[in-house]
């Protein structure tokens, strides 16, 4: 999972991984999140669920909503819990909240733990090329 180094290729001095967690069995996300997660889905900025701006996959809520959002945090997420309670009840990925980021489709279902080695290892390895690159 390059993604994140390439963020700091490109002189990002942070880049946010927790998409690529969403799929690990500890992550307690919904089966309806998980299969939205693996499809090639656009996503948005909105506040549409919470009153924060977040990113999330596209649904019928979010393109819905979004525009008329208010920013009222945490006034509108109270307001939106039973409806997101209830499609998740439900299994309605259009009505919850899909949290995602751009790369959602590089998440692979695995244990945090080797995800965690594998960015590990995957970031020894950016970092080598690079200092091969300036050597």
């Amino acid at each position: 999972m390059a993604l994140p180094w390439r963020a700091f290729s490109q002189r990002a001095t942070a880049a946010a991984i927790g998409t690529a967690f969403l799929r690990c069995p500890e992550a307690g996300t919904t089966t309806p999140h998980r299969d939205a997660v693996t499809q090639s889905r656009p996503t948005g900025l909105t506040r549409a669920f919470s009153g924060r701006l977040a990113r999330c996959l596209v649904n019928a809520f979010q393109a819905e909503h979004t525009a008329a959002a208010p920013i009222a945090s945490p006034e509108l997420h109270h307001l939106t819990t039973p409806l997101r309670s209830r499609a998740r009840e439900s299994g309605d990925a259009e009505r919850m909240n899909l949290w995602a980021g751009q790369a959602h489709e590089l998440a692979r279902a695995m244990p945090a733990g080797q995800l965690v080695i594998e960015l590990a290892r995957d970031a020894t390895v950016a970092l080598d090329r690079a200092a091969h690159r300036l050597a």
